[in-house]
């Protein structure tokens, strides 16, 4: 049986909620840990428990967390996206997982997706004590995704960032809707983009579907793939080949550049990895990757 126990921990001013996971049968055992969070504008109940306890259920601790802003974390204003503080709150969750009594410090793994697929290759860029990172259908270049969306739809959202900026010196938010039909002023307007993150949403959730404009500013200048040639530790590259949210060509290109890494390739669009049996292929790809590189590791530092 896995067990799961609600645990935060501080990131700057501000608290993140996160999930913790055990495996039955491990206690009192140095165990390796995957530590997870969600892609744009997105939070744990958002199918990340499907993953954690397959992950649990092979063997391995893992750490689930919310974004402030977002979530159960704090952080005001709600549902405001920072590049900068997510990538301060993916340093503190590791700092918190090798802190756990239980896990390897040292058998760590980054598991990210979309959005937060190129969070954890920017930070393992620069943690080499990373064991091993898992990028599912990620974001990897800002560029390509402001270039797939059109002059319109950019010049859009830049106004929108703009009016949100302007509305931030007041301590007020102007928000958008978090995805959108395509041409509409939302974060992701790609077809399939509504139904493919309703798809997602729990029997009875409640989700709060909006997200503060400003980000629209910051997201072309955002290409964490190019930080690949940096990873040292093993890198699977998850891409969805129909992908019309994300671009499979960048998240290619990025996996170029790394030293030790394995590229999976699946024929269906962005948000199809998140369930049915997609998702089964998918975490049994991820595991086996973990079995080989994260296990094999940890087993070998006992030794």
């Amino acid at each position: 049986m896995i067990s799961r126990k609600d645990v935060e921990f501080r990131s700057g001013k501000e608290t993140c909620a996160a999930w913790y996971y055990r495996p039955g049968g491990k206690s009192g055992s140095s165990i390796p840990c995957v530590i997870m969070a969600h892609g744009f504008c997105g939070q744990r109940e958002l199918r990340l428990d499907a993953y954690a306890e397959s992950f649990a259920k092979a063997g391995y601790a893992v750490l689930v967390f919310d974004y402030r802003h977002f979530g159960g974390s704090s952080g005001s204003p709600r549902q405001m996206i920072s590049i900068k503080k997510q990538l301060q709150d993916w340093r503190a969750a590791v700092k918190f997982a090798r802190s756990l009594g239980n896990v390897d410090p040292g058998s760590i793994c980054l598991w990210g997706t979309s959005f937060s697929g190129g969070h954890v290759i920017r930070i393992a860029a620069r943690d080499h004590a990373v064991a091993a990172v898992i990028a599912q259908v990620p974001f990897v270049s800002g560029i390509s995704v402001a270039l797939s969306a059109g002059i319109k739809q950019s010049v859009r959202l830049a106004r929108a960032g703009l009016k949100d900026l302007f509305y931030s010196y007041f301590g007020k938010v102007f928000y958008v809707p978090a995805a959108g039909e395509p041409g509409s002023v939302a974060a992701l307007t790609a077809p399939g983009a509504i139904e493919g993150i309703k798809s997602l949403y729990p029997v009875g959730y409640v989700p709060d579907e909006r997200i503060a404009a400003r980000i629209f500013l910051f997201i072309p200048f955002y290409s964490p793939g190019r930080w690949a040639w940096m990873l040292k530790m093993p890198l699977l590259v998850q891409v969805a080949a129909k992908d019309s949210t994300v671009s499979p060509k960048a998240a290619y290109k990025a996996a170029s550049r790394a030293h030790n890494v394995r590229s999976i390739e699946y024929n269906i669009d962005h948000f199809d990895i998140y369930t049915g049996k997609n998702f089964e292929t998918a975490v049994r790809d991820e595991i086996d990757f973990l079995d080989e590189f994260l296990a094999r590791r940890s087993s070998r530092l006992k030794k």
